[in-house]
């Protein structure tokens, strides 16, 4: 009885002992003519068995670098592709670059930095002012989220000022409330309240109507 551990080891279990097989048979082949067109058959079986390597980019460049592992490196086939080396393999890949926020203001997110790079690119006016005012309303939600306490507006008009390094400045507002954006977005909300109020009155005034109209035949 033959035991795995006494077969060739697998490079790349996830394609099975018969396409290891195939591979090691294709490596014994006489001639180059040979090893090349076997090597296209164990191609397109590889492909077969791990049909959602499709979907992915290169596909058949990364189809032919496993080929060239199930190999051990050590494969003489023409390779529409350059095969990889065990050092190019085994190297680390790069350490990512995450965004850095200034200084303790990470809860505010990147979001907000780019809103603030936009609005200084802005020309001073009322679009401008608008968006000022739309990231710092932002921000305070921001702040109020991540602390869990209520904020000032003079703290919120602070950091604003710190992160856009004084290009940005809302000293002049005595607070949100008074903005226009926040005016408007009240009024919007004091008409659609308005809106509901007097449908839940028509609604109420209708079964008074019915109770008028049954008295009136009663009477009659």
């Amino acid at each position: 009885m033959e035991y795995n551990t006494q077969k060739t080891q697998l490079h790349m279990p996830e394609y099975g002992r018969i396409i290891q097989q195939l591979v090691e048979r294709c490596k014994e082949l006489p001639t180059k003519e040979e090893r090349n067109e076997m090597a296209m058959a164990i191609i397109d079986f590889m492909g077969q068995r791990n049909p959602q390597l499709r979907d992915e980019e290169n596909y058949k460049h990364k189809l032919w670098d496993h080929l060239y592992i199930l190999a051990d490196y050590d494969l003489d086939v023409d390779s529409p592709y350059p095969f990889p080396t065990m050092e190019q393999l085994a190297e680390k890949p790069k350490r990512m670059e995450y965004p850095k926020l200034q200084g303790d203001f990470k809860f505010y997110g990147k979001s907000i930095l780019q809103l603030i790079e936009k609005a200084i690119e802005l020309e001073t006016g009322d679009e401008k002012e608008a968006l000022i005012e739309v990231i710092a309303n932002n921000m305070k939600k921001s702040y109020n989220v991540y602390n869990k306490e209520h904020v000032t507006d003079d703290v919120i008009f602070r950091h604003l000022k710190e992160l856009s390094e004084n290009r940005l400045d809302l000293t002049g507002i005595d607070s949100l409330e008074k903005s226009k954006i926040y005016y408007t977005n009240n009024n919007n909300n004091r008409s659609n309240n308005n809106n509901r109020n007097s449908g839940n009155n028509n609604n109420k005034n209708q079964p008074n109507k019915r109770r008028h109209n049954n008295n009136h035949k009663n009477r009659k």
